[in-house]
């Protein structure tokens, strides 16, 4: 190629970037133009769903269109996450994504569906949840000491329910398991809500699951709460220790959702969808209304989501494989 070829190449690369970056400007300004899908990898009654509902009400209010919140549920939120990283990336479509998808199924599975670090782009950190320990009152436990305590003499026979196998709720009571040296069945749902069904109605004993899909039942005395899997107490429920204050600092779940969107959004728009989605989460009816059932809400740039999203992945693909888990 000659000289003069390899120069207009490069003058119409060049050309062809700034016409795109001023498009991509210029989408931003008007951005949102139609209704925002807000997608959730789980059924309605969940905390993935009550998020996406709190946060939604007040994007749409902010952005001036319509946030249809959209419930994806299976494959432990894989589904979601494929819909998602197919669709059009304009910005008008967003998944509310958990620790499990962007941390740990790459871990957890010999093949994935969806690279979550190429095919997303991080908008924010949404919110954090801490998982609890809970019991069916029937169980005659009071404390971890006595749960871990009966489990040892009812080996493979107490079944705790989890919101989908490789998710936070899991790999929590996965983490009890080895930690105590005991044996509890797994039992899979999809979703929180269905797990939490199954075990008010008696047909699990346990589970860890995220702090405002319980709270409700426990307040209620439906459930007995026997500790939280943080390194710190609760305000909502400041009496409940820890687990590393029951004896088992190694079973640590802190589980967290981040907005993410297609990989090819144009950053101008990655970054107004940042500027209205932290708006709306940092609002004080949001912070309210989240902070009330014990999550935390966070709100930050897509640099620290980015930053925050890959540690967990490496924290988290390292207790995996302490813990053996591995899912087909």
């Amino acid at each position: 190629m000659s000289r003069s070829a390899r120069l207009a190449g490069t003058r119409a690369f060049v050309v062809g970037m700034v016409v795109s970056c001023l498009s991509g400007v210029a989408s931003a300004q008007t951005f949102p133009s139609k209704p925002i899908r807000f997608v959730n990898g789980f059924p309605a009654g969940g905390p993935a769903d009550f998020f996406s509902r709190t946060i939604g009400h007040k994007l749409a209010e902010l952005g001036g269109q319509p946030v249809v919140v959209e419930n994806r549920a299976g494959a432990g939120g894989m589904i979601a996450a494929e819909n998602v990283a197919r669709a059009a990336a304009d910005g008008h479509s967003l998944y509310l994504a958990n620790a499990g998808v962007l941390a740990f199924h790459q871990h957890l599975y010999a093949k994935v569906p969806v690279d979550t670090f190429k095919e997303f782009a991080p908008v924010t950190l949404a919110v954090g949840v801490p998982e609890l320990l809970v019991v069916h009152p029937s169980l005659p436990v009071k404390t971890v000491k006595e749960l871990v305590a009966l489990a040892k003499t009812r080996s493979g026979k107490l079944n705790y329910a989890s919101a989908g196998a490789g998710g936070m709720p899991h790999l929590a009571a996965e983490s009890l398991n080895m930690a105590a040296v005991i044996k509890m069945t797994h039992v899979p749902y999809k979703g929180a809500a269905p797990a939490v069904t199954d075990l008010l109605g008696g047909q699990v004993e346990l589970t860890f699951l995220d702090i405002p899909v319980l709270l409700p039942h426990i307040r209620a005395g439906k459930l007995r709460a026997l500790a939280i899997a943080t390194d710190k107490r609760s305000s909502v429920l400041p009496e409940l220790m820890t687990m590393a204050e029951a004896g088992y600092p190694q079973v640590q779940a802190d589980n967290w959702y981040g907005v993410v969107v297609p990989a090819a959004t144009p950053k101008p728009i990655v970054m107004r969808l940042n500027e209205l989605l932290v708006k709306s989460i940092q609002a004080p009816e949001t912070k309210d209304k989240l902070s009330s059932l014990g999550a935390i809400p966070i709100g930050g740039s897509a640099e620290d989501f980015q930053k925050f999203w890959r540690a967990e992945a490496d924290r988290w693909g390292k207790i995996i494989r302490t813990v053996g888990v591995k899912l087909d």
